[in-house]
């Protein structure tokens, strides 16, 4: 479980890079109004489901039948990044397409994903095991790398939130970017 709980640190601190520069100072998301609202509406899922493995999987065990919906939330997370995949072609076509940059570490973040559901998944055979419940019980890792991924957990649920209000054109929702609609940048590359 220590191995999971580190490659989802890992994650953790990719998705921030990937959503304060990509989606945030690049791509302005939040304020390109209702051009972007899909492609925020799935970023808001995604960030709920993973503010829910960051906080449970450091200290609880989804036991028994609880680890069908520990699947589900991880299937559910398969299913919206793929249906982000093809919804950013749409929103940022007026951008010239998803940076090349942000496309390499949406792949490193796939497959680092795909690595810790690996290590999880004789976790998630152990507990199917168990009396079905979700049990208190600190998984074994240092203290420190469970509490981050509680901060993990925080920051990921604030920037879901960020982005449902951003995507619902909500007073402000927009900041701190100046409302852009129908801004222009055809190049496909960022230098990397």
């Amino acid at each position: 479980m220590s191995v999971v709980l580190w490659l989802m640190a890992i994650q953790a601190v990719i998705g921030a890079f990937d959503t304060i520069y990509y989606h945030e100072w690049r791509a302005r998301l939040p304020a390109r109004g209702k051009a972007a609202a899909p492609e925020l509406k799935l970023h808001a899922g995604r960030d709920f489901l993973y503010a829910v493995l960051f906080a449970s999987l450091p200290y609880i065990a989804w036991q028994g039948y609880c680890v069908l919906l520990l699947v589900a939330v991880i299937v559910a997370e398969i299913i919206l990044t793929l249906w982000d995949f093809v919804v950013e072609i749409v929103v940022r076509h007026d951008l010239g397409d998803v940076y090349a940059g942000e496309r390499i570490t949406h792949a490193i973040m796939g497959i680092i994903y795909g690595a810790m559901v690996g290590y999880l998944i004789p976790v998630m055979w152990r507990w199917h095991d168990a009396p079905t419940g979700l049990v208190l019980q600190p998984a074994p890792a240092p203290v420190l790398l469970r509490q981050l991924l509680l901060l993990f957990a925080a920051g990921v649920l604030a920037s879901g939130l960020r982005d449902l209000y951003a995507s619902l054109g909500l007073p402000g929702g927009n900041w701190p970017w100046p409302r852009q609609v129908g801004a222009r940048n055809t190049s496909k590359t960022d230098g990397v």
